[in-house]
């Protein structure tokens, strides 16, 4: 690949929105694909792997960092709508129109509430391990909640994001933290984990959130929408999209198998190469 396009090579950029800069890195070429980072995340939480195999199927892709975290400043929250309005800010300041929305964990539940406030800005959606709106069918596990409590060593890693049972996983687990580890500069700052166990609240919730209003959207919108799941993901158990499948018309779903919370990083040139197809497909 280019090195122009790649993930590792682009360096962050910020914008001024409504008295706070957003941090943002964007690469690559064709068409415009915006995503949400997980919880206690930053940019430097997405697989570099995954995000260059983005380019390589043909997107422009941008990441950033939610306000107050990373290299981000302003007022910090685990609040979905404000994790929206930041990506509807920074998709609105950078002019980029109509975009394929994408998040991971809490991100995907930023990344509903952009295609229910302002589908005019969306094109597709493609959320990742995250839960749907309103009652769920299956809650989440009591141990992710201990796990992103603390601070987490490689096996937390594994167990958060991968199948810990499964030799395959954990070899995928191994690889997918060497490239984490790939940036050494223009590093965003970690999100403090004492104060990201403070927004979890008491335990598994269900509704994970509940907002009516995009539960709505999502059985009304003409938008294509995406969820990449994994068999074993104990924080947003994917058994919960395909309750929703009879009821969401333009809902596809796709399932990696022996896998966890993060799906993409043991699978992420096959995970961009579904979010190619999907995309094409529709166009």
């Amino acid at each position: 690949m280019d090195t122009t396009y790649s993930c590792n090579a682009a360096k962050t950029q910020f914008v001024e929105v409504e008295g706070r800069r957003l941090a943002y890195r964007r690469f690559g070429r064709g068409l415009p694909l915006v995503l949400c980072v997980r919880f206690r995340g930053t940019m430097d939480a997405w697989d570099p792997l995954f995000l260059d195999a983005l380019v390589d199927q043909g997107f422009d892709v941008t990441i950033f960092d939610y306000s107050g975290l990373g290299q981000s400043t302003g007022e910090k929250t685990y609040g979905p709508a404000s994790l929206a309005k930041d990506a509807i800010d920074l998709i609105t300041a950078l002019e980029l129109q109509r975009v394929i929305i994408g998040g991971w964990s809490v991100g995907g539940m930023a990344a509903q509430i952009v295609l229910a406030r302002a589908p005019q800005l969306v094109s597709h959606a493609v959320l990742i391990a995250t839960a749907p709106p309103g009652v769920l069918v299956k809650p989440g596990e009591e141990l992710f909640y201990t796990l992103a409590r603390r601070e987490n060593d490689f096996e937390d890693f594994v167990t958060l994001f991968f199948e810990p049972e499964s030799p395959e996983s954990r070899l995928a687990a191994v690889q997918s933290a060497k490239r984490l580890a790939d940036r050494k500069e223009d590093v965003s700052p970690v999100v403090p984990w004492q104060w990201a166990a403070q927004q979890l609240g008491g335990g598994p919730g269900n509704p994970a959130f509940p907002a009516d209003a995009v539960l709505g959207a999502l059985k009304a919108t003409s938008i294509p929408v995406l969820h990449l799941g994994a068999d074993h993901d104990i924080a947003f158990p994917v058994e919960n999209w395909y309750a929703l499948n009879g009821d969401c018309p333009t809902l596809q779903l796709v399932t990696f198998p022996r896998s966890g919370h993060g799906p993409h990083l043991q699978y992420p040139v096959s995970s961009a190469r579904h979010i190619a197809a999907f995309v094409n497909a529709q166009d």
